[in-house]
């Protein structure tokens, strides 16, 4: 399964400006996304959106994890960009974890480090999605880039 990140500011390097949180002057999202390679039976893609320097939040959905259902056996799906700070989500997205920061924002957090160089990243699961849960059935890492 591989993810391709489809706005040219997103170079994996660098987060884009205004793109980081409210308390540092931006007005975060989460970047627009194509996965492919998804495996047969998967339902649902997860993500989960980590910022690796600081640990508190560099694991298991440290900033948030994303839920967007996914047509079955298609192969691939775009994922929409959604806005950081607010559980008001577009049709079939919707917030699977609220991010662990204390900062008082819901949902998914944009990177919020103050321009220290953290590094944050994503990880992408392609899952089989039921009322009692889910079935990881692949798995890939995504770098977003530095801020």
């Amino acid at each position: 399964m591989t993810v391709v990140l489809e706005d040219a500011a997103w170079d994996g390097n660098t987060i884009p400006d205004g793109q980081q949180c409210a308390e540092y002057g931006g007005n975060g999202s989460t970047p627009l996304m194509t996965v492919q390679g998804i495996p047969e039976g998967a339902n649902v893609i997860l993500v989960e959106f980590n910022d690796e320097s600081y640990e508190p939040l560099s694991t298991d959905g440290g900033h948030g994890i994303v839920g967007f259902d996914i047509v079955v056996g298609k192969g691939s799906a775009t994922l929409l960009s959604v806005p950081g700070d607010t559980t008001t989500l577009p049709n079939g997205v919707w917030i699977e974890e609220e991010n662990r920061d204390d900062i008082g924002v819901v949902g998914y957090l944009p990177p919020c480090s103050g321009g220290e160089g953290n590094l944050y990243s994503a990880k992408v699961f392609a899952v089989d999605y039921d009322s009692e849960g889910y079935k990881v059935m692949a798995e890939t890492y995504l770098q977003l880039g530095r801020y």
